[in-house]
């Protein structure tokens, strides 16, 4: 059957090798569409109004317009565009500034294309994505920060042993060590994490400590 739908997406990157290999890359997937790449925040606003992309992903250090502020001006646009922002291993606080500016969620540039995809996916659907290789820094830097897509639908939408796993999870808890912890196999342990995710829609253990920190099932300091 052919496939019809496509995610069309624009890349912004000042690095014409990286924008080149990440185009190539995307190319392959055949739910995606790239449709426009720019070299500066300048030139992915006038991509943007020219294609209207379904996803933008975009570095957030550029010339002429860097990705933050490309971001705003996306935003004030279109409110609900979505948008996931590259980042490096040194742009923790940029991150945090994309979030706030409208950014839905964010992957550092050397990520896999398994992850870069399931990024793409997971945010056109509308939902937030956090980078696998999240440092707990960045986490607790977005925890502080206005930054919250989430809404709890029921404080009972987690059981007590869920709650607990939960927290363990944020105190950056091993599966082996949280089933010491609370006299349960890994496996055991394995099997209450992807239930959480699935109940908080998150894809990584970023998402389950940033969820649970902006609904109140664990406070920094517990």
């Amino acid at each position: 059957m052919e496939q019809t739908l496509q995610i069309t997406v624009v890349i912004a990157d000042d690095h014409d090798i990286y924008r080149d290999g990440l185009f190539m890359l995307l190319s392959k997937d055949p739910l995606i569409k790239v449709v426009g790449d720019a070299s500066n925040g300048k030139q992915l606003l006038h991509l943007y109004k020219e294609f209207h992309p379904d996803i933008v992903l975009t570095d957030l250090r550029m010339p002429e317009l860097d990705g933050v502020s490309a971001i705003r001006e996306i935003v004030q646009l279109k409110r609900d565009a979505k948008i996931i922002a590259l980042s490096t291993f040194d742009s923790d606080t940029m991150v945090t500034d994309a979030l706030e500016a409208g950014a839905m969620g964010y992957i550092v540039k050397n990520a896999e294309r398994g992850e870069i995809t399931e990024a793409i996916r997971m945010v056109y659907a509308g939902n937030p994505y956090y980078c696998k290789t999240t440092s707990s820094r960045l986490i607790r830097l977005i925890a502080r920060s206005d930054f919250n897509p989430y809404h709890l639908s029921s404080p009972k939408l987690f059981s007590e042993k869920e709650r607990e796993i939960i927290k363990l999870i944020c105190e950056e808890k091993t599966s082996k060590e949280i089933g010491d912890t609370l006299f349960m196999s890994p496996r055991t342990v394995e099997g209450h994490r992807t239930k959480i995710l699935e109940k908080m829609n998150v894809k990584t253990t970023a998402g389950i400590a940033i969820y649970a920190l902006k609904n109140g099932l664990y406070h920094l300091g517990d």
